[in-house]
């Protein structure tokens, strides 16, 4: 067994300051939020500071904190360098952000783009993908909160996951993606802080030389440059990061919510400053064995490490950063699928005439729903978070090739853009169970890719990008 390194009371005394801070600033901050603009998009007028926060505390996800370490623990220097190619992700969105703004300047969410470009069966493929992959990172994120706190306190790991979705679900209630950008900025200066700290106090205390010897002599093929489940795992990861955020709701809403120049340099800056992050967290986790740790579940390594190296008080510290972490994500999440929901669930096909406080109160009552959704999914803790997260890999690195051609070229038409996501969902899958999680994501990207090249080459098409500046002229 692991010792607590926090007493229950302490640990909840914490989970209780936070909830106050987190929902007395959103409420502050959400006072001035009169239409769906407002609450859905932080009226259209995000800077570059607060973008740039908002773009890097959004992707240190339990990907980051959680996964990472778990990753370097199970497959080594691939594990944390695979992860850290997540990055590209953000800097390859840089320019895709600006196309967006530029091609839709009135526009609310991916759910928009897809229909308006490729037509309602397209449409309906790509809401399917980006809901389960919304749920998915939800699950997620709620199990993340558990596991950081069972791993760090004697709460249980009902206590973490109820608490993180409660205090995310309400300071998103009241603030809207106001709230959400503003806390991204003070949790993004908190992590950064916080991984640096950890970091060194690792390197000081066990040292690199003896962190190596130890890998070396009880765990050799974590430092293998040809460990054949970690290279398959890099390539599998760098799609899966690349599908996560060019398919997201989460990043398109931030591209309408940035001013007009703004969403290049933010992404790409944000995807520069969170690519070192992955690294450093796990290498964390790779001196587990120099600290006579075996963590009871994988993923529960990183902050078991960076407790047994701080302590009592660096319990704390560890329990402020990995919980600023996640609720960075948990926020965007639940306003981004608030938002697609509203506008492509509610607002088309169950109340096309609904007007900007109708579209509001709607849009509240999806994120509690999706509050009290996720924690019954949470409740029975059925996977490792790395084995939930991979899983969706399949679906959204399908989307990938769909959203670059549906930017970018006026050949693919909506049929072959439908097969796309389709087959590349339904390759990814079978791989996964067959083969193994490390290469859903590949090969559904590379599906999608071929029968997108079929389609321009069999049967291409001719959009009008002009379409865009007329919402409602959406083709069949």
């Amino acid at each position: 067994m692991i010792e607590a390194q926090l007493d229950w009371s302490l640990a909840l005394a914490i989970l209780v300051g936070f909830g106050v801070l987190w929902v007395a600033f959103g409420w502050y901050l959400g006072r001035d939020n009169r239409s769906i603009d407002d609450y859905a998009l932080a009226g259209r007028n995000v800077g570059f500071a607060f973008a740039t926060a908002t773009a890097m505390a959004t992707w240190i996800t339990s990907n980051t904190t959680l996964v990472a370490p778990q990753l370097a623990y199970q497959f080594g220097i691939w594990g944390m360098i695979g992860y850290s190619m997540a990055a590209l992700g953000l800097i390859l969105f840089a320019p895709m952000a600006q196309r967006i703004k530029s091609l839709m300047p009135h526009g609310f969410t991916s759910g928009d783009f897809i229909r308006t470009r490729y037509g309602k069966s397209a449409w309906a493929m790509f809401m399917i993908i980006s809901v389960f992959y919304a749920m998915g990172w939800l699950v997620s994120l709620g199990m993340a909160g558990g596991i950081l706190l069972s791993s760090l306190s004697d709460l249980s790991y009902h206590t973490g996951m109820s608490a993180i979705l409660i205090i995310c679900v309400l300071y998103t209630l009241l603030g809207g993606l106001k709230a959400v950008i503003a806390t991204d900025f003070v949790q993004s200066i908190l992590i950064l802080t916080g991984v640096v700290i950890i970091a060194w106090v690792c390197i000081d205390t066990v040292g690199i030389g003896e962190i190596h010897q130890q890998v070396s002599d009880f765990q050799p093929e974590l430092l293998n440059v040809a460990f054949p489940a970690a290279i398959m795992f890099l390539f599998n990861n760098i799609f899966f990061g690349i599908g996560e955020i060019f398919h997201s709701n989460v990043w398109w809403s931030r591209a309408f919510a940035f001013k007009t120049g703004v969403g290049k340099r933010a992404f790409l800056l944000g995807g520069l400053l969170w690519l070192p992050i992955p690294i450093v967290t796990g290498f964390v986790a790779l001196a587990a064995l120099s600290l006579g740790i075996i963590p009871p579940s994988a993923d529960m390594v990183g902050p078991l490490v960076a407790a047994k190296l701080l302590g009592s008080i660096g319990a704390i510290f560890v329990f402020v950063v990995v919980f600023s972490a996640l609720a960075s994500s948990m926020d965007s999440l639940l306003a981004a699928t608030s938002d697609l929901i509203t506008q492509d669930g509610y607002k088309r096909l169950i109340n096309p005439r609904a007007d900007s406080d109708t579209l509001l109160k709607a849009s509240k009552r999806i994120v509690i729903g999706l509050g009290v959704l996720t924690w019954l999914l949470c409740l029975p803790k059925v996977a490792t978070l790395g084995a939930l997260l991979n899983f969706t890999g399949a679906f959204v690195a399908s989307a990938i090739w769909p959203i670059v051609f549906g930017l970018y070229h006026p050949g693919l038409t909506g049929r072959f853009a439908t097969a796309a996501m389709a087959l590349g969902t339904i390759t990814g899958l079978v791989l996964y169970f067959v083969i193994g999680f490390y290469v859903a994501a590949i090969s559904a990207c590379l599906m999608s890719l071929a029968v997108c090249l079929l389609g321009l080459w069999l049967a291409p098409g001719k959009f009008d990008w002009q379409t865009f500046k007329e919402p409602d002229n959406v083709p069949e």
